[in-house]
C-alpha cells in the first residue's frame, strides 16, 4: 500500500534506472528527485527537472537528503536544508555540463577546456565544503574561491549574474530592491574594475652573475634609489656569490630571494631604479698573483642599474639580464650607480659582450597579508623582507621598531709621512656602556644575518675616500642608553704580508646626556690617531675626548682642533620608543618644570606628527594631568592641544591610531571632571563663530567634534559613576545651550564672505558622528529631536553656497546611514525633515549622486511585506512626498544625452539605476491603501491623467534594455513584477476616470504600448531560458506575459465603440504579441483581431486597413526572425487551438463577411509561409540559391496578390544585395530594372527612399539605368547594355546635353568594342527537381532550370545542390517521381543537364555573322530547354541496334527567360515527343558534317596550330563508317523491308541518303586539306585514311558523284578560298528533294562523361553492343600513338584561361550509338587538349539550284548539350568531337559542354572583307585540277592513292565546293545555304544574286 512519505522527501540518484517496470521512471545518474509515496522498498515521485511525469522506482537507487517542505500537501515544494552555496554550485554545474558539451560541438576549444579545470576546482572545492572539517576562516575561504569561479563561469558562458551575501545566493523577495540593486552592482563593478591597490611590493630573486674574469667571492647588493631625490629609499638586499656567480647558499631561498615591502603608489615611477653594487673579495689589485698577498680586502668590481618603469607592465620578468659596468676610476665608484642613470656610462667599461647578472624580478600588489595568501609558496620557501628606509606610509599601531641606520660617507685622511695615499679600511663596531662589544646588531642587508663588526671596502691608494655604505643598527632601546659606535681606520699594506695597521679611530655615543637620541642628520666625526698597537678595548679612556667637529664650536681645544682628518657620518633613527624632539621629552616630564607648561603646549603644533603619535597615550595622559592640575589657567591650551592631536589623527599616515585614542578613551582616560572645561570651551568657540572674522581655528575646533563629544561623555558617564549620577540637570541643560548655540550658528546666512559657509560646512560633515555619543547619555527619542532641531535649522534657500548645499545633504546621509535612524521611533522624528531636503535637492536636480544614495539606504531599511504600522505610516509620507519627484527625476535623467568620458558614463548610469531601485522599492511597499490614497488624493482629472502618463512614460523606460547590463535578470524579473501589479492597480483607474464621455486616446494608447513592451520583452521569453531557469522563474513569478495579455484582452474589451480610434494603428503591436510562442497568449490576443476586422468592416464596409497594416508588420516581424509554424496554423486551422478560444479563421466563418475575412486569412497564411521560408533561408550565412529564390518568391507576391508596391520595391533592392554579394551581375541587372519599368521619364519629385535621396523621377530613372548598364556591363551582357545606353541617349538628346550625350555613345561604342574583343563563356543549364515535404514552400514538389556559373559542369552543380541542402537525397535517374517522392518528409534532389533552345534562330542562322555575336544568341532570352532520353522500342536487333533506337524528347518551358532576376526560373509547361531511329540518324549525320565543316574551314584559314584534331575528326568518321557506322543506318533504313513498312519515311530516307552523300563529299574535300599541312610523320596515317575513304565510297556504292546526284555547289562566300579569320563556320546542308520536317536544331554528342550518378545499368550494357570498331595494323596504331603524343604537346595548355572548365578535364566514353571509332575517338578525347580557333562566318548568299526543287530547311545553331565527340552545330572552339546519335540523354549524360563562342580577334579591316562579298558560280573540272602540281610538289613522298587522281577520271561536273582553286592555299569551307534558296531544275549553275546581310534588331527594355 502506498504511503505519503514523511520525512524522505528529496533524494540524488545515485545509479541509473530505466523504468522498465510499469510505472517506471526513468532516472539518470545525478539527477534530483522530490518523493512522494513510498512502498515496500519503492518510491512515487517525480525528477525535479521534469516534474510533470511521475512514476515509480527503487529506493535503493536514491541517496536522501535533508529537505523542509514548503505548502504541504497536493502542491508542495522541497528544498533542500544544505548550505546554499552547495545547491548553487550543484544547479550551475548541471547547466554548465550541457553547455560545455555545446563548446565542444562549436569547435570553440579554449573556453572548453578552461572551463572543464574550473568544474574540476568547484568539484573538488565542493568535497571539502560537503566533509565540514574546515575551519571558520578556511570555509569563508574556499566559499569565496567557489563563488570567484562560479561568477567567471556564469560570466564565459553569457548566464545571469547571480546576487550574493556573504558568498550565499540572495531571494530577492528578502531584501529590498536597492539592497538587490547595490549587490547586483557591487559583483557588476568587482567584475568590471579592479581595486587599485595602494600597496605595491617587488619580488627580486638573484640567479647568477655571468662574467668571464670571475675566481672570486662577491657580495651583490640591491637596493631602491630615487633619482630624482638622489637618495636611497629602501633598506639593502646583500647576498653573496660564490668563484662561480651563483648564489652562496642556493637551499636557503631567503639568502637569495627578497621581497622589498610597502612601495607606496608615488613610488611606482620610472625614476625609481633598482641599484645593484657588485663588492669582490679578494687580492687589492684583481689581477695580482695568488701568492702576492693571503689578506682579502672587499674591493669596488661593478654596478648595474634598471628603471622600475619596466616593470609597471605587470609581466612578470624571469629572466632579466642586467649589464654590469666597470668602474674604472675608484674614487667615483660612490656615485657610479647615478652616473649610469644619467647615461654617462661611456666612462665605464661592460664586464664582458654577453656578461651580465640574471634576475627575476615581479611587482605584486596589494596588503602583505594578502600577498601572503595569494604567493603562499613564496614565503614557504623562505623570502628575506627587505623594507623601506623609515617608516612606510601608514604606521601602524603596535608596530615596534627601533632601527638606527648608519651610512659611512666619507674620509679626509694625511698620508702619514708616505709618498703615496693609503689604501683605508674602516671597522665598525657597537660598544654598550659596560665597554662590551654588542654582538648581532650591525645589518649588512637583509639577505644576511646581522653581524658582530663590519669590515668597509677599500679604494686604492686614496685619502680622501667615499664609500656611501648604508647600514641598520637594530639595537634594542634597553642597550641604547651608554652605548656608542667606534670606526677605527687602518692602511692596508698591499705587500706580501698585506698587514692592516690602524692609524686612528673616531666615536658616536647613541644617546645625548637629556636623554634624547643622536639627532638625523650628518655629522662630522673627528678621527683620533693612535698608533698601530693601541688597545682601544678600553673606551672609558676616549670617551671623555670630544666626538664631533660640532661639539668643539664652544671649546677652545687647540690640539684636536688642529687635526685636518675627518670622517663624516650620517644617521637616521626609526624608532617608536625613542625620540630625538626635545620639545616632546619637556611635554612629557612637564611635572619636573612646571614653568615650562604654557610653551610647551604651545610647541606641541611643531612637534612632528610621527613623534606624537609614538607617545599618544603618554601625550593625552599629559594633557588631561595639566588640566586637573589647573582648569583655570589652561583650559583653553590644553582644548587646542587635544583638536591639534584629534585632527593629526585624520592625516592618512596616522589614520590607524584612531583605535589607539578609542582605546585610550574607553579604558586609560580617567578625567571625570573634563566634560565641564571641555562643554564650556567649546560654547565659547562656537559663539564666536558667527563675529570671529578668521575662521581657521574654529573650524579646526568643529572638525574634531567626534572626539571631543566622545570625551564629554566618557568625562561625564566617569563622572556619574563616580557621583552617582549627580548634577544630570545641569549637565544635560549644558549640551541643550551648546546645542542652542549650534543651531543659531547654522541658522546664520553667509552674508559676503564664505568663510561662515565653510564653518557650517564643517559643522555639518563631523556632526553626524557625535549622535551615536549621544545615545550613550540621551534617549533615542530625545537624541532625534535634537538632531531634528538642529537638521531643520539650517537654511532652506537653495541658491546660495553650492559646496554648503552638498555639505548638508552629505549631513543628511550620513543621518540616515547612522545608527540613529536605524531605530523605527527616531527614523519617524527624522523623516520629514530627511524627506523636505532630498524634495529641494531633486527640484533643483542637484547633487543627485547624493540624493540616489540617500533614498537607497532609506528603502534598504524598509524590508518588503512589512506591514508594522510605523513602516506604513513611513510610506504614506514617502509617497506623498517622493513619487511625483521621483518620476519626474527619472525622466529627467534618461532623456538627458549621455555623457562621453567612459567613467562619467558609469556614474550616470549609477544614478539612473539607484533612482529606479528607489521607485520599484516604494512601488513594492505600497499596499492597495496606498494606491487608493495617492489616485484619491489628485483633485482634477488632468492631475491623474499627467501622473498616469509620467508613470506609464517611466515604465516604458524600465522595461528598455539598455536600462541594466544584459546578465541582470534577476532585476529585470523583479522590476517586471513590480511593473505589472503596479498597471494592475491602475488599469482600474484608467477605466473609471478615462472611458465614454472621459475618453482619452493618449492615455489608453500609452497604456497599449507599453503593455506590448512589455510582453515582448527578451527576459521574458521563457523559451529562450534553460529548463530549470525557466522553472524558478515560473515557480516564483508566473508567466508575467500572459498576466498582461489577459488584462490587454480585457482593457480592449471595455473600448467598446472607441475600438475604432485603435485602427490601425494597434494592428502592429498586437501582432508582435501573437508572435510570441507561448500558446495562452496567443489564443487570448487573436480574437482581437477578429474584433478589430469587425469594427473596420462596420466603419468603412471593408478592413483593407487591416489588412494593409497586417501584412506590412508581419513583414518586418518575420524579418527580424519572429514567428513560428504554429502561429499560421492559429490563424489559418479550422480546429480551435489550444485553450477556449476558437481559431480567427473559425470565428470569421460565423460573420457576415465572411468570404473576405476567409480571403485575407488564406492572403496572410500563404504570405507567412512565403516569410518564414524567408526567414529561415537568411539565417544562412552565405548568399545561395535558396536566398535569392526565396527572395524572389515573395517579390512577386507581393506584386502579384498583394499588389503593395512598396514592399514588393523594398525586396527588389533586397534581391539586388543579394545578387551583388554573389557577384551575379546580370541577374542583379535584371532585378533592378523592374523598380526601372515602375518609373517614367518625369519631373515629378519623388521622397527619400531606401538609399535614395529626394530627387525628381528623371533623375532617379537615370541613375538607375547607369547602374543597371553597370551591372549588365560586368556581367559581360553587352547587348543588353547597348539597348539601355540608346535608351538614355534618347532622353539626353531631347534635352540637349550633349556632353551626356557624348558619353552615352562613347559608353556605347565601349560595349560594342566588348562584344567584338573579349570572350565570353557559354554557361551550362540544369534542370532541378525539389520532391518531399521538407523542402521550403517555394520549391516544395516544383521543378526548375537553373543557369550554371562559369566553368561549372554537372558534378559541381550537383555538389553545390547538396550543399545547399545538406539533408537532401539526390536521385538516380530522371524519371518522373511518383506521388510517394511528392509526400514524403524528406527532400529528393532530381538534377540533369538541359539544352537551351534559343528564342530567335534569325541570327544564329545568318551567314557571316562573328560567333561573339552568335553566342548571346544561343544563351540569352532562353524560355525552352530540352532533354533527350534514348530507349528501345519494339524488338531489340542484336546484329544493328539502331533500327529500335528511339528517343523521347522533353521541352521545358519556364515562367520567365533566362537569365532573369534570378539564376533559376520554376518550369510552367513540359512537352515530351518522341523522336523515331530514323530521325535520330539524319540528325546526327547534320551534327557530325557541321562540324566536319567547321575543322576544315579552320584548317585552311590556319586558325588551327595543330592539324591533329582534324586529324582525329576524318579518322573518326572514316574509319567508323567503314567498320560499321554509316553502313549501320544503310542497314538499318535502306533495305526494301523497312522502306515497305515505313513508307510515310520516303522523303526522310532521300534526306538521309542525301546527308551520307554530302558527308562523302565533304570527308573527299577534308583529304585533300589535310594532305596540304599534314606533317611527314603522319602521312602513313594519311595513306590509310584515304585507302578507307574509297573503300567506305564503295560501300556507299558512290563511284562518281554525278551517278547519284547532282552535286549542289557550297560556295566561298566571297566567291574565293580567302576567308576572313575571325568569322563563324555558316551552316551547311546540301539540297535535298524536299523539305524535311525535323523536330530539333540540336545535336547529340555520342561520347559522353558518364556520371556516377545518372547512369543506368541498362544504358551501360546498351554503350558496349552497338558500335563495330575497327582493328588497326601495327604502323597506323603507332602513327596514333604519335599523333596523341603531339596534341598532348597541343598549342594550348590545360589551364589556359579561355578554356572551359569542362575541356580541361574530359573523360569520354564511347557511345554505343557512334558513327565514329570509339578507341580513337576516346583516346583523342583523353589528352583534353584538341583546341582550335573556330572558322569565321561569310555573309549570307543564295544557293545555287539543286537537283530537286523544294529547298531543305537548315538546321538553326546549336550547341552541343553534352562533352560529347562531335561538335554543336555553330561549334566551340574547344569541341572537335566526331558527332553520336545520342543528344543529351538524362540517363547517360554526366555533363555537357560549356563552349566558349570565340577566341579569335577581329579588326575593323579584317571584317571589311565580307562586307561586299562578290558573286560566286560553280567552277567546272577543268578548273579542279589545275592546283594538283603545286600540291604534290610541296608533298616529297604524295601518297599513291592520292584522291585527286580518283577524281581527275571522269569528266563530271564537280560542285564548287570540292575544287581546288589556282592559289597554293587550302580551299575554304563552303558555307550552307539559307533557308530562302532559290531553286531551278531547268538551269545549271548560274550566278547568284547575294542577299544582303540584315542588322539584328534590338529587343525591347521590357523584354529584357
Amino acid at each position: 500500500m502506498w504511503i505519503p512519505t514523511e520525512h524522505e522527501k528529496y533524494g540524488v540518484v545515485i545509479a541509473s534506472f530505466r523504468g522498465t517496470v510499469p510505472y517506471g521512471l526513468s532516472l539518470e545518474i545525478g539527477d534530483t528527485v522530490q518523493i512522494l509515496e513510498k512502498c515496500d522498498g519503492w518510491y512515487r515521485g517525480f525528477a525535479l527537472k521534469n516534474p510533470n511525469i511521475k512514476g515509480i522506482f527503487p529506493s535503493s537507487y536514491i541517496h536522501l537528503k535533508n529537505a523542509c517542505v514548503k505548502n504541504k500537501g497536493q502542491f508542495e515544494m522541497v528544498i533542500p536544508t544544505e548550505d546554499s552555496v552547495i545547491t548553487e554550485m550543484t544547479s550551475t554545474l548541471r547547466d554548465w555540463g550541457t553547455m560545455w558539451k555545446q563548446l565542444y560541438v562549436r569547435n570553440e576549444g579554449d573556453l572548453f577546456h578552461r572551463l572543464w579545470h574550473i568544474m574540476n576546482e568547484i568539484l573538488d572545492l565542493r568535497r571539502q565544503v560537503l566533509v565540514g572539517h574546515l575551519t571558520h576562516d578556511r570555509m569563508k575561504d574556499v566559499k569565496r574561491h567557489i563563488t570567484a569561479r562560479l561568477d567567471w563561469g556564469n560570466e564565459q558562458l553569457g548566464l545571469d549574474l547571480v546576487p550574493r551575501k556573504e558568498y550565499a545566493m540572495v531571494d530577492p523577495e528578502d531584501i529590498s530592491i536597492t539592497e538587490l540593486y547595490r549587490l547586483m552592482e557591487h559583483r557588476h563593478r568587482k567584475k568590471d574594475t579592479p581595486v587599485q591597490a595602494s600597496s605595491h611590493h617587488l619580488f627580486v630573486q638573484m640567479k647568477s652573475l655571468m662574467c668571464s674574469n670571475l675566481g672570486e667571492e662577491l657580495e651583490v647588493i640591491f637596493s631602491l634609489f630615487d633619482s630624482k631625490e638622489n637618495r636611497p629609499i629602501s633598506e639593502r638586499f646583500f647576498l653573496r656569490l660564490n668563484r662561480n656567480g651563483l648564489p652562496k647558499s642556493p637551499e636557503k631561498p631567503e639568502r637569495h630571494c627578497s621581497l622589498f615591502v610597502d612601495l607606496g603608489s608615488s613610488e611606482l615611477r620610472k625614476d625609481i631604479y633598482i641599484t645593484v653594487h657588485i663588492i669582490r673579495i679578494g687580492r687589492m689589485g684583481a689581477g695580482e698573483k695568488k701568492n702576492a698577498c693571503s689578506v682579502q680586502y672587499r674591493r669596488p668590481f661593478g654596478c648595474a642599474v634598471l628603471s622600475i618603469a619596466d616593470l609597471l607592465t605587470g609581466e612578470t620578468k624571469d629572466d632579466l639580464i642586467l649589464k654590469v659596468y666597470m668602474c674604472n676610476t675608484e674614487s667615483e665608484w660612490y656615485q657610479i650607480h647615478e652616473n649610469i642613470i644619467k647615461k654617462l656610462n661611456a666612462r665605464y667599461n661592460l664586464t664582458g659582450s654577453n656578461a651580465g647578472l640574471a634576475v627575476s624580478l615581479q611587482l605584486l600588489h596589494g596588503d602583505i597579508e594578502q600577498i601572503r595568501r595569494e604567493y603562499s609558496s613564496v614565503f614557504t620557501h623562505g623570502v628575506s623582507i627587505t623594507r623601506k628606509l623609515g617608516f612606510s606610509n601608514i604606521i601602524m599601531p603596535g608596530e615596534m621598531r627601533n632601527d638606527l641606520y648608519i651610512t659611512i660617507e666619507r674620509g679626509e685622511f694625511e698620508k702619514g709621512g708616505k709618498s703615496v695615499a693609503r689604501n683605508v679600511e674602516v671597522t665598525m663596531y657597537i660598544i654598550d656602556s659596560n665597554g662590551q662589544n654588542l654582538k648581532d646588531f650591525i645589518s649588512f642587508g637583509s639577505g644576511e644575518p646581522p653581524a658582530n663588526e663590519f669590515h668597509s671596502f677599500v679604494l686604492y691608494h686614496n685619502n680622501s675616500p667615499r664609500w656611501s655604505e648604508l647600514l641598520k643598527l637594530p639595537i634594542p632601546v634597553d642597550k641604547f642608553r651608554g652605548s656608542h659606535i667606534r670606526f677605527e681606520f687602518r692602511h692596508c699594506s698591499t705587500k706580501e704580508k698585506g698587514e692592516k695597521k690602524l692609524f686612528g679611530f673616531s666615536f658616536v655615543p647613541l644617546m645625548q646626556e637629556d636623554g634624547r637620541t643622536l639627532p638625523d642628520g650628518t655629522h662630522e666625526l673627528i678621527v683620533h690617531k693612535c698608533e698601530e698597537n693601541t688597545n682601544l678595548q678600553d673606551s672609558s679612556r676616549y670617551l671623555r675626548l670630544p666626538f664631533s667637529k660640532a661639539s668643539l664650536l664652544g671649546t677652545n681645544n687647540q690640539a684636536i682642533k688642529a687635526t685636518k682628518e675627518s670622517f663624516w657620518i650620517t644617521s637616521f633613527l626609526c624608532s617608536t620608543k625613542l625620540t630625538q624632539n626635545g620639545d616632546m621629552l619637556d611635554l612629557l616630564k612637564w611635572r619636573t618644570h612646571p614653568d615650562k607648561i604654557t610653551g610647551c603646549l604651545s610647541k606641541i603644533k611643531e612637534i612632528d606628527g610621527s613623534e606624537i603619535v609614538k607617545f599618544l597615550q603618554d601625550t593625552l595622559d599629559t594633557l588631561f594631568g595639566i588640566l586637573d592640575e589647573n582648569s583655570q589657567k589652561y583650559g583653553s591650551k590644553v582644548f587646542d592641544s587635544l583638536v591639534h592631536i584629534i585632527n593629526l589623527l585624520q592625516d592618512s599616515k596616522f589614520h590607524h591610531f584612531k583605535p589607539v585614542m578609542d582605546t585610550y578613551i574607553e579604558s586609560h582616560f580617567a578625567g571625570a571632571l573634563a566634560y565641564r572645561d571641555l562643554i564650556k570651551v567649546l560654547k565659547w568657540y562656537v559663539d564666536r563663530i558667527t563675529e570671529a572674522e578668521r575662521q581657521e581655528h574654529i573650524q579646526e575646533v568643529l572638525k574634531a567634534q567626534e572626539y571631543i563629544f566622545k570625551y564629554i561623555v566618557q568625562s561625564r558617564r566617569l563622572f556619574s559613576l563616580a557621583t552617582g549620577g549627580q548634577n544630570e540637570e545641569e549637565f544635560r541643560c549644558c549640551i541643550q545651550e551648546l546645542l542652542m548655540s549650534v543651531r543659531f550658528f547654522l541658522s546664520q546666512e553667509s552674508k559676503g564672505s564664505g568663510a561662515l559657509s565653510q564653518s557650517q560646512a564643517v559643522f555639518l560633515s563631523s556632526f553626524p558622528a557625535v549622535y551615536s555619543e549621544l545615545l550613550k547619555l540621551f534617549d533615542v527619542r530625545e537624541v532625534a529631536n535634537l538632531v531634528h532641531d538642529t537638521l531643520g535649522s539650517l537654511p532652506t534657500i537653495m541658491h546660495v553656497d553650492d559646496s554648503l548645499q552638498a555639505v548638508k545633504l552629505q549631513c543628511i546621509g550620513k543621518t540616515v546611514e547612522s545608527q540613529l535612524y536605524t531605530n523605527p521611533d527616531s527614523r519617524y522624528i527624522l523623516l520629514p525633515v530627511v524627506l523636505h531636503h532630498l524634495h529641494m535637492h531633486l527640484q533643483e536636480q542637484k547633487d543627485l549622486i547624493m540624493c540616489a544614495r540617500i533614498l537607497s539606504n532609506i528603502f534598504c531599511l524598509i524590508k518588503k511585506n512589512s506591514s508594522e504600522k510605523s513602516v506604513l505610516e513611513e510610506i504614506d509620507v514617502i509617497v506623498t512626498s517622493l513619487l511625483d519627484i521621483l518620476l519626474r527625476t527619472i525622466l529627467e535623467i534618461t532623456s538627458r544625452p549621455q555623457p562621453s568620458g567612459s567613467a562619467m558614463r558609469l556614474q550616470f548610469q549609477d544614478v539612473t539605476g539607484e533612482f529606479v531601485a528607489c521607485l520599484l522599492s516604494l512601488l513594492r511597499q505600497m499596499t492597495d491603501r496606498h494606491y487608493q490614497q495617492l489616485l484619491d488624493g489628485f483633485s482634477t482629472k488632468e492631475e491623474l491623467r499627467d501622473f498616469l502618463l509620467q508613470i506609464f512614460t517611466v515604465f516604458r523606460i524600465l522595461i528598455r534594455p539598455e536600462m541594466f547590463p544584459k546578465d541582470w535578470t534577476v532585476m529585470r524579473l523583479v522590476a517586471n513584477n513590480v511593473i505589472i501589479t503596479t498597471v494592475l492597480y491602475l488599469s482600474d483607474a484608467l477605466r473609471k476616470n478615462f472611458l465614454n464621455e472621459n475618453f482619452d486616446y493618449k492615455i489608453w494608447d500609452s497604456y497599449f504600448y507599453l503593455a506590448v513592451i512589455f510582453i515582448n520583452q527578451l527576459c521574458l521569453q521563457l523559451e529562450m531560458f534553460t529548463p530549470s531557469k525557466k522553472k524558478k522563474v515560473l515557480e516564483k513569478y508566473g508567466d508575467m506575459r500572459v498576466t498582461m495579455g489577459c488584462e490587454i484582452f480585457s482593457m480592449w474589451q471595455n473600448l467598446g465603440e472607441h475600438k475604432l480610434h485603435f485602427i490601425p494603428a494597434l494592428i502592429g503591436p498586437f501582432l508582435e504579441v501573437t508572435l510570441i510562442p507561448q500558446p495562452d497568449l496567443r489564443n487570448v490576443m487573436i480574437p482581437i483581431f477578429h474584433d478589430m476586422m469587425d469594427w473596420e468592416q462596420r466603419r468603412s464596409g471593408n478592413f483593407k486597413q487591416v489588412e494593409a497594416k497586417l501584412i506590412d508588420k508581419l513583414d518586418s516581424l518575420m524579418s527580424e526572425g519572429k514567428g513560428d509554424e504554429t502561429y499560421r496554423e492559429l490563424f489559418n486551422s479550422i480546429i480551435p487551438l489550444f485553450g477556449p478560444y476558437p481559431s480567427l479563421l473559425k470565428k470569421i466563418e460565423r460573420e457576415t463577411w465572411r468570404e473576405s475575412g476567409v480571403s485575407l486569412i488564406a492572403t496572410v497564411t500563404r504570405l507567412m509561409e512565403r516569410l518564414l521560408d524567408y526567414r529561415d533561408c537568411m539565417k544562412m550565412g552565405e548568399v545561395d540559391g535558396k536566398k535569392i529564390g526565396c527572395t524572389v518568391s515573395l517579390l512577386n507576391f507581393y506584386k502579384t496578390e498583394l499588389n503593395k508596391e512598396e514592399m514588393y520595391i523594398r525586396y527588389i533592392h533586397k534581391l539586388y544585395d543579394l545578387h551583388l554579394k554573389a557577384q551575379n551581375f546580370t541577374e542583379a541587372a535584371y532585378t533592378l530594372l523592374l523598380y526601372d519599368e515602375l518609373l517614367e521619364w518625369s519631373d515629378r519629385p519623388l521622397r527619400e527612399f531606401l538609399t535614395y535621396p529626394m530627387q525628381t523621377e528623371w533623375q532617379r530613372k537615370e541613375y538607375l539605368h547607369l547602374t543597371i548598364i553597370q551591372n549588365f556591363d560586368r556581367g559581360k551582357c553587352w547587348e543588353n547594355g547597348i539597348i539601355l545606353c540608346r535608351k538614355i541617349a534618347e532622353q539626353y538628346e531631347s534635352y540637349y546635353d550633349y556632353r551626356n550625350l557624348s558619353k552615352m555613345r562613347m559608353m556605347e561604342a565601349s560595349l560594342y568594342d566588348k562584344i567584338m574583343d573579349q570572350q565570353r563563356l557559354e554557361p551550362e543549364f540544369f534542370r532541378v527537381g525539389f520532391y518531399g515535404k521538407k523542402f521550403p514552400f517555394f520549391l516544395r514538389n516544383k521543378e526548375f532550370v537553373c543557369r550554371g556559373h562559369d566553368y561549372e559542369r554537372l558534378e559541381a552543380f550537383q555538389q553545390r545542390m547538396l550543399n545547399e541542402f545538406p539533408h537532401a537525397i539526390a536521385m538516380q535517374h530522371a524519371n518522373q517521381p511518383d506521388e510517394t517522392i511528392f509526400q514524403a518528409e524528406a527532400q529528393y534532389l532530381q538534377i540533369y543537364a538541359v539544352t537551351p533552345i534559343p528564342e530567335s534562330q534569325e541570327v544564329l542562322q545568318r551567314e557571316g555573322i562573328p560567333d561573339n555575336i552568335k553566342s548571346f544568341y544561343k544563351v540569352n532570352h532562353i524560355w525552352r530547354f530540352r532533354y533527350d532520353r534514348p530507349f528501345h522500342k519494339g524488338t531489340k536487333d542484336k546484329e544493328n541496334e539502331f533500327k529500335s533506337l528511339w528517343v523521347e524528347r522533353t521541352s521545358l518551358i519556364l515562367v520567365q527567360s533566362l537569365p532573369g532576376i534570378s539564376r533559376w526560373f520554376e518550369v510552367e509547361k513540359r512537352e515530351v515527343v518522341e523522336m523515331s531511329p530514323l530521325e535520330n540518324a539524319i540528325e546526327v549525320l547534320e551534327n557530325k558534317n557541321q562540324q566536319l565543316k567547321t575543322l576544315i574551314s579552320q584548317c585552311q584559314t590556319r586558325q588551327m596550330q595543330n592539324i591533329n584534331p582534324l586529324t582525329m575528326c576524318l579518322n573518326g568518321v572514316i574509319d567508323a563508317a567503314v567498320n560499321g557506322g554509316v553502313s549501320r543506318y544503310q542497314e538499318a533504313f535502306f533495305v526494301k523491308e523497312y522502306i515497305l513498312n515505313h513508307p510515310e519515311d520516303g522523303e526522310k530516307i532521300t534526306r538521309l541518303r542525301e546527308l551520307m552523300l554530302e558527308q562523302a563529299q565533304i570527308l573527299e574535300f577534308g583529304l585533300a586539306v589535310h594532305e596540304k599541312f599534314v606533317p611527314q610523320d603522319m602521312r602513313p596515317l594519311h595513306k590509310k585514311l584515304v585507302d578507307q575513304f574509297f573503300v567506305m565510297k564503295s560501300s556507299l556504292g558512290i563511284q562518281e558523284f554525278s551517278a547519284c546526284i547532282q552535286a549542289s555547289p557550297v560556295h566561298f562566300p566571297n566567291g574565293s578560298p580567302r576567308v576572313c579569320r575571325n568569322s563563324a563556320p555558316a551552316s551547311m546542308s546540301p539540297d535535298g528533294a524536299r523539305v524535311i520536317p525535323r523536330r530539333s536544331p540540336l545535336s547529340y554528342p555520342a561520347v559522353n562523361r558518364y556520371s556516377s550518378s545518372s547512369l543506368s545499368s541498362q544504358a551501360s550494357a546498351e554503350v558496349s553492343n552497338i558500335t563495330g570498331q575497327s582493328e588497326s595494323s601495327d604502323e597506323v596504331f603507332n602513327m596514333q600513338r604519335m599523333l596523341f603524343n603531339h596534341i598532348g604537346d597541343g598549342p594550348l595548355p590545360r589551364s589556359d584561361p579561355n578554356l572551359s572548365a569542362p575541356d580541361k578535364a574530359v573523360n569520354p566514353t564511347p557511345s554505343s550509338w557512334s558513327l565514329d571509332s570509339g578507341k580513337e575517338a576516346k583516346n583523342m578525347l583523353d589528352s583534353g587538349k584538341l583546341i582550335s580557333p573556330p572558322v569565321p562566318p561569310r555573309p549570307t548568299q543564295t544557293a545555287s539550284p539543286a537537283r530537286h526543287g523544294t529547298s531543305v530547311s537548315p538546321s538553326p545553331a546549336g550547341r552541343s548539350p553534352m562533352k560529347g565527340s562531335m561538335q554543336s552545330f555553330t561549334p566551340s572552339p574547344v569541341e572537335y568531337h566526331s558527332s553520336g546519335l545520342i543528344s543529351n540523354s538524362p540517363v547517360l549524360s554526366g555533363s555537357y559542354s560549356s563552349g566558349i563562342s570565340s577566341l579569335s580577334r577581329c579588326s575593323t579591316s579584317e571584317t571589311s572583307g565580307f562586307e561586299n562579298p562578290v558573286n560566286e558560280q560553280t567552277v567546272s573540272l577543268s578548273t579542279y585540277s589545275v592546283p594538283e602540281e603545286p600540291v604534290r610538289k610541296e608533298s616529297k613522298t604524295p601518297p599513291p592513292y592520292s584522291v585527286y587522281e580518283r577524281t581527275l577520271r571522269r569528266p563530271a561536273p564537280l560542285p564548287h565546293s570540292l575544287s581546288i582553286p589556282v592559289t597554293s592555299e587550302p580551299p575554304a569551307l563552303p558555307p550552307k545555304p539559307l533557308l530562302a534558296r532559290s531553286t531551278n531544275l531547268e538551269n545549271g549553275s548560274r550566278r547568284t544574286e547575294q542577299v544582303p546581310r540584315p542588322r539584328p534588331l534590338p529587343r525591347k527594355v521590357s523584354q529584357l
